[in-house]
């Protein structure tokens, strides 16, 4: 029942039909001749196949320490064959844009086994016979309560091939998702969309709209451009409570400045994931500027 409700990404050669990409396959190394862990492909959704084509205009990205890509044959072997025959799922996030040029971040629940207490934006899996972006406006609504309607034709920001735990160290892989990320623009500012902010308190201890400056700030961090000593302050976030009550705080800016620990307990931070897509979002921003 699993295999028929769920979207799975598949891989086309350069003659030959798509192929179901396998658990332990790299998708973003499929694609690369020498190791890359950036190459631009196209992508389709058909028959509840997600499939992707060398060459396009998309960015996939992996990141350097992907588990996936470092997994050994041994390793690979130790995974569970149940998780092995998952193959890799499709997910799909929202960079919701404000009128006023801010982006919608969520605090993951703690109550969460996957990546939780981390800042992502809204998404979730693709259900079949959904696109894309309905599947990212369901998620949206189901994790927010906002109920938007596209405002022009959204774009694919990027594609981002996602591990879970995101290192080897913290034990071997559990899940493998390609992330689809999506801009939406509306036409109200992040003032108007938050009087009709409604969490959902299971999936969503807090929310933030982030700035550029501030997502500059994150994105600088991670290049290491930018001295944490230089990003003091906070970011005016929304708590989200057990029972769903909403109140005004503080987050400190450290913690959306973190990065994955190697071992231990995971700690709140914005995913490396969402940090590619908020760059490729500045990098769409700086471009609107120009016309």
């Amino acid at each position: 029942m699993d295999k028929v409700r769920r979207v799975l990404v598949h891989v086309c050669g350069e003659q030959a039909a798509p192929q179901r990409a396998l658990f332990v396959q790299s998708v973003t190394g499929h694609f690369s001749n020498e190791g890359d862990d950036e190459v631009e492909v196209s992508c389709s959704l058909e028959k509840r196949q997600f499939i992707l084509y060398r060459g396009g205009g998309t960015t996939l990205k992996r990141p350097t320490f992907c588990p996936i890509k470092h997994l050994s044959v041994m390793e690979a072997a130790a995974i569970p064959l149940a998780v092995q025959q998952r193959g890799v799922d499709v997910g799909v996030a929202i960079i919701l844009q404000t009128a006023n040029q801010r982006v919608l971040l969520t605090r993951r629940a703690k109550e969460l086994r996957i990546f939780p207490n981390v800042w992502v934006p809204p998404g979730g899996h693709v259900e079949p016979d959904e696109t894309l972006l309905e599947a990212g406006l369901r998620e949206l609504q189901e994790e927010t309560g906002l109920k938007l309607e596209p405002q022009g034709e959204p774009k694919i920001l990027g594609l981002w091939e996602s591990v879970f735990p995101p290192f080897l160290s913290r034990g071997l892989p559990e899940r493998h998702h390609i992330v689809v990320y999506m801009l939406l623009k509306s036409e109200e500012s992040h003032l108007q969309l938050q009087a009709s902010l409604c969490p959902s308190p299971s999936e969503v201890s807090g929310c933030l709209w982030a700035d550029s400056q501030l997502v500059r700030a994150v994105v600088s961090c991670e290049d290491r451009a930018v001295p944490l000593k230089d990003l003091q302050g906070g970011a005016s976030m929304t708590g989200v409570s057990p029972d769903g009550a909403l109140s005004d705080s503080s987050l400190p800016l450290e913690a959306l400045l973190s990065r994955a620990p190697l071992s231990g307990p995971d700690v709140e931070r914005v995913s490396t994931g969402t940090k590619f897509a908020l760059r490729l979002w500045l990098r769409s921003l700086e471009a609107t500027s120009l016309h």
